[in-house]
């Protein structure tokens, strides 16, 4: 019976003392684009996020990283308003845009758990950071019409405002993964969810901070990503 106990425990879990050598390198990161365009609000938002990761193994199965990288997410809302008071009638047709780019910084902690030959499952502590700077421009053109008098008279005017802050953006959060692979130098790896906290300050005068709670495991957190292992 514990012969049989031992030979399941051996199928199930393969070769659990497979182990992450110290001074192993890997690099892996983040690379996305986003487009959503709503007809109903005449609204388009995008988002592009490149950030590089660089992890080192300074002890077996513990590695720490850092990733650096860029993000910039934009929403246009197209404007064409009119508006009829009395004998004037005020039409602005145009665009605003919310555009904010960041440079990120975020350093890490992962540790690895063998359960198996080629599956891990890990843990991720990081201080996420983004360095920020908004803006919002408003392109204008404003056309005033006057029914009275004799003849009826019209005003155009185009105009651009543009409103800047910048901001600074810093977490901890933690997430937990599963790491699989596929040979000694390619992985496929996914993280579940986040537990995290995350406070953001814009550069404003009298301007307060944001703060922000994240707790849960959630599939539609769920990210899939590959790296690159120089393995020894």
């Amino acid at each position: 019976m514990k012969k049989l106990l031992l030979t399941g425990a051996v199928a199930l879990f393969g070769l659990s003392n497979a182990q992450i050598a110290k001074g192993t390198v890997y690099v892996s990161g983040q690379l996305g684009f986003s487009q959503e365009s709503n007809n109903n609000t005449d609204k388009k938002v995008s988002e592009i996020n490149i950030i590089p990761t660089v992890g080192y193994f300074v002890n077996t199965n513990l590695a720490v990283g850092l990733g650096v990288g860029y993000k910039n997410a934009k929403t246009t809302t197209e404007v064409n308003d009119s508006q009829t008071i009395g004998n004037i009638t005020t039409t602005s047709v145009g665009k605003t845009k919310d555009i904010n780019d960041a440079i990120v910084v975020e350093p890490f902690v992962r540790k690895y758990w063998t359960i198996g030959e080629k599956l891990y499952i890990f843990g991720q502590l990081s201080v996420p950071m983004e360095f920020g700077s908004g803006k919002d421009k408003n392109e204008l053109t404003t056309t005033v019409s006057s029914s009275t008098g004799t003849p009826a008279t019209t005003t155009t005017t185009t105009s651009t405002s543009v409103d800047k802050a910048k901001s600074t953006s810093i977490g901890v959060a933690v997430k937990p993964g599963l790491d699989y692979f596929l040979n000694k130098n390619w992985t496929i790896e996914a993280t579940i969810g986040e537990f995290g906290y995350n406070n953001k300050k814009y550069d404003i005068d009298g301007a307060k901070s944001v703060d922000n709670y994240n707790f849960g495991l959630n599939l539609s957190t769920v990210t899939i990503g590959v790296k690159y292992v120089f393995s020894k």
